[in-house]
């Protein structure tokens, strides 16, 4: 089969794109045929050398995929050859990545694609959609009627989390860089956003909530915590999800007066049937038309070292040239 791999960690131009043996399942298993995958900033950090566990050698890169069920091990009784699944988690934990022609995948992080969702939307949606839904529902706990703040709402995690919250009945505020950002924001439910070009956030997130939000999602890697504890709600649930090695100062008088929790996660380290409620969630949603991928543009599988390269430079070097996922196809 055709794999995009790594025999060593580095910049992008390490990926290489060529033949690995067809993996083999084991019975708790299922072999997928890859339709489509997507590229997640973790992609490129695990690529880059971020030292969280010793990689498969070679290793195949990504952490999401969506396709058709090939073949199906001993142990699997509810999935069969034929199935359209979309999968995530990938890629993670010592687990080998993606980007293939064909991958095997523990049957416990497989998902039926709904019908009328093609492979490109369901492969777009999987990291990052599990991850808005365990900080939304999960870890803060939204309720209809509640207001949530969201930071970045044209980003990958942010787009998921304004269309979750708008799902549930809560009124979305959030920011986004630029009239083109803004106005993709207003067409996923946001009530209000913010141009922090030309805005000053807080004012405006006073003006807009000022009873404060219940729910503050912060996806900075170094927020100031002042400016958001003022702005949240008593009995306020904060969420943060960036910020590996800083070290901001906090509040802590302001926030445990108002009553406020604190929400840290990672995606990957959520259990299985954790995730597969999450899953449950997404499809609905997306069988209903209430959530959708932003997707910046599809490329071929063999042009993975180049979209590493675009989501390096978006995420890192902060070029902002991404509009949504990359998506990427066998040809």
């Amino acid at each position: 089969m055709k794999a995009a791999y790594i025999e060593r960690t580095g910049s992008p131009s390490v990926i290489q794109y060529g033949d690995l043996p067809d993996p083999q399942i084991e019975p708790q298993q299922v072999l997928i045929k890859t339709g489509a995958v997507s590229v997640n900033p973790i992609d490129t950090y695990i690529r880059g050398g971020a030292n969280f566990w010793e990689l498969p050698q070679p290793f195949i890169v990504g952490c999401d995929l969506a396709g058709t069920v090939v073949e199906v091990g001993s142990a699997v009784t509810e999935l069969r050859p034929g199935d359209r699944v979309w999968a995530s988690n990938q890629g993670l934990l010592g687990k080998q990545g993606t980007f293939a022609e064909l991958c095997a995948v523990d049957a416990d992080w497989v998902y039926p694609t709904p019908d009328g969702v093609r492979d490109e939307d369901a492969a777009a949606v999987a990291l990052v959609a599990i991850t808005a839904h365990l900080g939304v529902i999960q870890e803060a706990q939204l309720k209809s009627g509640e207001t949530i703040f969201v930071r970045g709402g044209a980003g990958g995690v942010g787009s998921m989390v304004v269309q979750m919250a708008k799902a549930i009945g809560a009124r979305v505020i959030t920011t986004a860089g630029g009239k083109a950002k803004a106005d993709l924001c207003r067409e996923l439910g946001a009530d209000e956003v913010l141009d922090y070009q030309v805005d000053d956030v807080a004012t405006k997130l006073l003006e807009y909530a000022p009873e404060g939000v219940n729910v503050f999602w912060e996806t900075l890697r170094d927020p100031d915590f002042d400016m958001s504890v003022a702005s949240m709600a008593e009995r306020g649930r904060m969420v943060v999800m960036a910020g590996r090695d800083a070290r901001p100062e906090f509040p802590v008088g302001p926030f445990y007066v108002k009553g406020c929790s604190l929400h840290g996660f990672v995606m990957f380290k959520a259990p299985a049937p954790q995730q597969r409620a999450c899953a449950a969630d997404i499809n609905h949603w997306l069988a209903q038309g209430q959530l959708r991928p932003i997707i910046d543009r599809v490329l071929p599988l063999g042009e993975a070292a180049n979209a590493h390269q675009l989501q390096e430079e978006h995420t890192l070097q902060k070029k902002s040239s991404l509009r949504g996922k990359l998506v990427l196809k066998p040809e």
